[in-house]
């Protein structure tokens, strides 16, 4: 059964940031880019 569940707006840009952070460790990093793998796509189809 597939996930349903998204990441909130307020929540990816956090992890966005983190992304971006220099300072992030890998780990920090690793989560940030699973909460964003979880976001709905913006993309139009």
């Amino acid at each position: 059964m597939a996930n349903k569940r998204e990441t909130s707006k307020k929540v990816a840009s956090k992890a966005s940031k983190q992304l971006n952070n220099p300072k992030s460790t890998p780990a920090q990093k690793s989560v940030a880019g699973s909460a964003l793998s979880q976001t709905k796509s913006s993309k139009k189809k």
